[in-house]
């Protein structure tokens, strides 16, 4: 018989009940035990506060790489989508990364992780994407030496067309999309093209590492816990022409710049803002590759998962940044994947932060990305068929 915790007022609390888990239903543990079967529907009914959910299917392009591999792990421990969700991986690679994908997969089992349901590696996008929940495109063509960016704009293209047409024929209708190979805006309004039965508001580009660094920055400068920052904001394109808003965030419920200037009493604020840190946070990958030699993978893989777990479990009403596609919101271009400010809610639902004052400063920053962006999609107009 289950054995039940119960408070002082004699109720059961959910969280109180222990059972017998549900994963191991008749398994030999589940035999040696001597369970009847009323025991294993208990368990099935109340394991986790209602029984483990349906398995996530999860597929990542560009698994054997930097960025992929620091992320694998820490979907299969179960950061992305919380301790109670089960999760398979498919691992997308190109053929010659394959051997090295498999022992990345060796690894993933050797890690024993229970919220694991296996691990499948494919060189063939179709077969990866069959039946997902959630698209994770990790891998690009990276920009070569004296490659230029129009040559690799097209390139991606070519590329992420294909993904498109994969994840509409293969993926699950409802299957949510983070775009992480650069040039991410693009090659997301790209992949959503090509997917034309997969709703478009499922798609989404990643600037939550320029959005996190910003963070990383500020609280720096303030000299406080990063917690005490809200309401910064990414906008536009992730490339060196992003706009890093601050001016309605707070740190420590005081204006930025006022909390910056009490802070640094002895510097100007504004100039340490557009001189110092806009191109940092616009530039903070080539940093870091001069500095270490490599690019930003861990980061990247970090801010991809968070991407992600916000828009499935929800920020709780914090803004966060997310390039998603754009429908005339603050006079940007329509059909543009934009990195705008916005919330998100438990179930993937999100919303743009609405009715903000945009300042002439800003707005300028804000049509200078959207230019950009403009270009790029003129760059790339035959592989956009919808």
């Amino acid at each position: 018989m289950l054995k039940r915790g119960l408070n002082v007022t004699g109720f059961i609390r959910p969280s109180q009940v222990r059972c017998f888990r549900s994963d191991i239903l008749g398994t030999d543990i589940f035999r040696v035990h001597h369970k009847d079967e009323l025991t294993a529907i208990r368990a099935e009914r109340e394991y986790c506060n209602g029984g483990m959910q349906e398995t996530v299917k999860v597929a990542v392009t560009g698994g054997a790489g930097a960025i992929g591999y620091s992320l694998l792990f820490r979907i299969a421990s179960g950061e992305m989508f919380g301790k109670k969700q089960r999760v398979q991986i498919r691992c997308v690679e190109l053929p010659f990364a394959m051997d090295s994908l498999r022992g990345v997969a060796m690894e993933l089992q050797d890690c024993a992780f229970p919220l694991l349901d296996g691990v499948f590696c494919t060189d063939d996008a179709e077969r990866g994407f069959e039946d997902i929940d959630y698209a994770l495109l990790v891998g690009s063509k990276p920009r070569g030496p004296g490659m230029e960016r129009a040559d690799l704009l097209k390139q991606n293209g070519a590329i992420f067309t294909g993904i498109g047409g994969a994840l509409n024929k293969w993926a699950r209708k409802s299957c949510k999309v983070v775009v992480v190979g650069n040039p991410a805006n693009t090659n997301c309004l790209i992949a959503a093209n090509n997917a034309p039965d997969i709703p478009i508001e499922n798609f989404t580009a990643m600037t939550r590492l320029d959005h996190d660094r910003g963070l990383g920055q500020l609280a720096k400068k303030a000299g406080v816990n990063i917690k005490q920052v809200k309401d910064f904001c990414i906008w536009g394109n992730h490339s060196p022409t992003m706009y890093p808003d601050i001016s309605r965030c707070t740190i420590g419920g005081q204006s930025a710049m006022q909390a910056l200037s009490t802070a640094n009493p002895d510097e100007d604020m504004q100039q340490w803002y557009t001189g110092e840190f806009m191109p940092c946070v616009q530039q903070r990958g080539a940093a870091i590759i001069n500095a270490r030699g490599a690019s930003s993978a861990a980061s990247a893989g970090n801010a991809c998962l968070m991407h992600a777990r916000d828009w499935e479990l929800g920020t709780g009403g914090a803004v966060t940044s997310m390039a998603i596609p754009s429908n005339g919101e603050y006079d940007v271009t329509p059909g543009l994947f934009f990195s705008y400010p916005v919330t998100t809610q438990e179930g993937g639902a999100y919303k743009i932060v609405q009715n903000l004052n945009i300042d002439d400063f800003s707005r300028q920053k804000i049509k200078l990305t959207e230019n950009e962006l403009l270009a790029e999609r003129d760059a790339v107009a035959e592989y956009l068929p919808h």
